[in-house]
């Protein structure tokens, strides 16, 4: 195998074999807990412009498949991984991660110590990296030096969708009840397929769709989507503000976050971010623990929160904001995945309380 190495924003150099595209890549570094789910990972639109490492070990042992993606392509930048796995055992696999990532110009690097890496981004915090097989540390660090920061690319306008399209439901799908305008900030389709399966007809806008079009569709609701990058995005912030009082809202990650932001609440950018499927989260008002999906970098400062807001959720590691909930208004916005993929399915009743608020609203 070829060799390659990942070299660190901070000068730490990792050697290993490549596997994926032969070619370099750069993008901040991040790790995922997560057991299984790999491909979900790599189609999931929240990582564009970063490079994943798994903290599992072994990857690519159950291949690639057609139906567990999250969006029409693969969103990171490159892949890490202990060991990649080039015989797949599973009846659904359709081809290996190896042949996955070549076919879309990924590149990815095995063989490396991914706890150290895991250990280093914990202790100094995540950072800007880089995957090559063709320079020297010195080289790939000098020109990683020189590349535009992770924080000033406005990411959610490179996911987004282009034009307005309907989501297709599927045949076991009830009909349409109620009409939602998915503002797409980098949604994933797990989202989309669940709104689908409860009754609702979806219509998904381009994140640069001024408020007045998105109220002109007539939607019973709205739900800013998930997505990646920093949040302090003015145009969206304006978007989201426009539409406060006019029809029932939900948030999700970085709609959540946009949702304080409308409101006047401050973000900050977390150490090394909430990555992977075992997040504890407790509802302030019932006071139930859910364990969750979690993928973001930045939060909700707590105590900038305002505008008839309150935090509803809370993160039980580090003690940030996983919720909000207005107190006169329709609206509530979770941090975390309700549709998870991967990780646990405890909160997918989140989507029925946005209904159950459309439907209120509606009467």
């Amino acid at each position: 195998m070829k060799k390659a190495i990942l070299v660190l924003g901070d000068g730490s150099v990792y050697e290993g074999d490549s596997f994926g595209a032969d070619r370099s890549a750069y993008g901040e570094v991040v790790f995922n807990t997560s057991m299984t789910g790999y491909q979900e990972m790599l189609t999931d639109p929240s990582y564009a412009g970063q490079i994943v490492v798994p903290t599992y070990p072994i990857i690519g042992n159950y291949g690639i498949n057609s139906e567990d993606v999250e969006s029409g392509r693969i969103q990171v930048s490159g892949f890490v991984v202990r060991e990649n796995c080039p015989m797949p055992s599973h009846w659904q696999s359709i081809t290996t991660l190896h042949e996955y990532l070549a076919a879309s110009g990924i590149p990815g690097i095995s063989g490396v110590d991914t706890r150290a890496i895991t250990r280093r981004l914990r202790s100094a915090g995540v950072m800007m990296g880089t995957i090559t097989s063709e320079e020297s540390p010195e080289e790939a660090l000098e020109r990683l030096k020189k590349l535009p920061r992770y924080d000033n690319i406005d990411f959610a306008r490179q996911v987004t969708t282009e034009t307005i399209y309907r989501w297709k439901p599927r045949e076991c799908d009830p009909p349409p009840s109620y009409h939602i305008v998915v503002v797409d900030c980098g949604v994933k389709y797990s989202t989309l397929r669940i709104l689908s399966s409860m009754g609702c007809l979806l219509t998904v806008v381009p994140s640069i769709t001024p408020a007045e079009e998105i109220l002109d569709l007539n939607p019973d609701g709205i739900l800013l989507s998930s997505g990646p990058g920093n949040p302090a995005l003015p145009y969206l912030e304006e978007t989201v503000r426009k539409l406060i009082g006019k029809k029932p809202i939900m948030g999700i990650c970085l709609g959540h976050q946009l949702i304080g932001r409308a409101f006047g609440a401050q973000t900050f950018k977390l150490k090394f971010g909430h990555r992977g499927g075992n997040h504890p989260v407790r509802d302030l008002v019932t006071g139930r623990v859910y364990i969750t999906a979690q993928n973001h970098g930045y939060a909700v400062d707590a105590d900038s929160v305002k505008g008839g807001l309150e935090v509803s959720h809370i993160n039980l590691n580090d003690g940030t904001v996983e919720g909000l909930r207005h107190r006169e208004l329709p609206i509530f916005s979770i941090q975390y995945h309700p549709e998870a993929s991967p990780g646990p399915l405890d909160n997918v009743c989140l989507f029925e309380r946005f209904l159950e608020m459309v439907r209120g609203v509606n009467i």
